[in-house]
């Protein structure tokens, strides 16, 4: 839809050559409107944002940049907006943070933003089966009960959490490090209509602009801002998941993390989060009670697959309690089961059916949550 005229000002200042993000942070936080920057001198410009003299001329002829039309030209577009700072609709969590973007670029629902309490689900973009399984289901499951997820639309952990939000029939949002006009990774095109139809997409970054590494550090600080929370569920020792949790500890915000196999280098990143003082997860009850009352509770919060584990007949179960949480080969579940390898081969497939185990590449086996299983 077309730009209200305080947005289209807005942009214009932001694109004024010369004039960097600090420097529009500084307007906007000395400036009640563009209006005011518009009539400020150079002189005044000078002392109260530190602009300089020929970026405050630039600002006062009000030249209009082929990227600020590139941006007009985006957000005509149905379900598409710009929010910037200063105006009604920006959430109100995110303002609150010591360094919010002057501007959000919202794809979708702008609503989703600020409707319901959030929480953040991140990890590695190289996650094990068994990591995207629990990010789907505990996002599956948070959604379910009321809460918004958000995410970086990153492969891996990102991806599923989007996902599980998207079964759930929740609010999901992807913040981006590139421009609103692109998708990064673009095999998530498909993921990131359907985030935009039931949530919504946000970036801080105007319309053109690449996936630059240095961008996405700079998404992170938005991830944990428009959320209460950080849910790590599998990051190494250099993940940007961890990024995103130092953001949120500057912020205010709680961090939790799912605890991995000791032999696992995902497992390291939540390990050191929760030696550091992150809430250990083992179940959504874990997560809910140390967050704001979410609209709605399943009734039932135990541990995720003990009702299918309950239903096992006697030698699937024998051979589910054989398999570590961890990858366990073949050969060990056939010793410790006592079974041949036939029966325990047959019996394994079954637990794969039934979501209770999942295999591994190399012939191994891992256990898992079993409703966490489903809806990949």
């Amino acid at each position: 839809m077309p730009l209200e005229p305080r947005q289209r000002d807005w942009l214009a200042i932001r694109h004024t050559p010369g004039l960097g993000h600090r420097a529009l942070d500084r307007l906007m936080a000395a400036y009640s409107g563009p209006e005011a920057v518009r009539s400020a001198t150079a002189e005044e410009l000078k002392a109260g944002a530190g602009i300089p003299p020929g970026t405050a001329a630039a600002l006062r002829r009000g030249e209009a940049e082929p990227a600020l039309r590139a941006d007009e030209c985006w957000a005509e577009a149905p379900g598409r907006t710009i929010q910037p700072r200063p105006e009604p609709g920006y959430p109100e969590l995110l303002r609150k943070t010591d360094d919010p973007p002057p501007l959000l670029y919202i794809e979708g629902r702008p609503e989703a933003l600020e409707e319901a309490p959030a929480l953040a689900v991140v990890g590695s973009r190289s996650a094990s089966r068994a990591g995207a399984r629990e990010a789907f289901a505990f996002a599956r499951d948070l959604a379910g009960c009321g809460f918004t997820i958000v995410s970086g639309l990153a492969r891996g952990i990102d991806a599923s959490a989007h996902r599980g939000a998207l079964a759930g029939g929740g609010y999901t949002v992807a913040v981006q490090g590139c421009g609103p006009d692109r998708v990064y990774p673009a095999e998530h095109a498909e993921l990131a209509g359907e985030i935009a139809a039931q949530g919504a997409l946000v970036s801080e970054f105007p319309v053109g602009t690449p996936p630059r590494r240095a961008n996405f550090p700079r998404r992170n600080r938005i991830v944990s801002g428009l959320s209460l929370g950080v849910l790590v569920v599998e990051a190494g020792e250099r993940s940007g998941a961890l990024t995103t949790a130092r953001w949120a500890g500057r912020q205010g915000r709680e961090v939790f993390a799912i605890p991995g196999s000791i032999h696992s280098p995902l497992s390291r990143g939540p390990h050191r989060l929760i030696r550091d003082g992150a809430k250990l997860v083992e179940t959504l009850a874990d997560l809910v009670e140390e967050l704001p009352p979410p609209r709605r509770v399943p009734p039932e919060m135990a541990e995720p697959g003990a009702e299918t584990e309950t239903a096992l007949a006697g030698e699937q179960r024998i051979v589910a309690h054989c398999v570590d949480f961890h990858p366990t080969a073949l050969d060990q579940v056939v010793n410790r089961s006592g079974l041949t390898p036939d029966r325990v081969s047959a019996i394994l497939l079954e637990l794969e059916i039934l979501g209770v185990v999942a295999a591994e590449p190399g012939g191994f086996f891992i256990r898992t949550p079993a409703d966490g299983a489903r809806g990949i």
